[in-house]
């Protein structure tokens, strides 16, 4: 297992201030990104301790990760293309 901590800061290590700007005045985006951290935690969790779970689980997990870092591109994306 990779056991790679995804935090958004170094996934879009670009985009840092964006990230940290959205974070403190998009309420969307501060949810998103707890949601985010969240599974981002478990799921390294999991890796770390080798804890047993089904392969359906884990890859669910890793799934609702990889949707909602999607969702956060876009809204830093909508916000560059804005010029906020």
């Amino acid at each position: 297992m990779l056991r790679t901590k995804h935090n958004l800061t170094d996934d879009f290590d670009l985009m840092q201030d964006r990230v940290s700007m959205l974070k403190q005045n998009d309420q969307e985006f501060q949810r998103l990104s707890r949601v985010y951290a969240e599974l981002d935690h478990k799921v390294r969790g999991l890796e770390m301790r080798d804890v047993p779970t089904s392969d359906e689980h884990f890859v669910g997990l890793k799934t609702q990760r990889v949707r909602i870092k999607d969702v956060l591109y876009q809204r830093l994306k909508e916000w560059d293309e804005i010029g906020r």
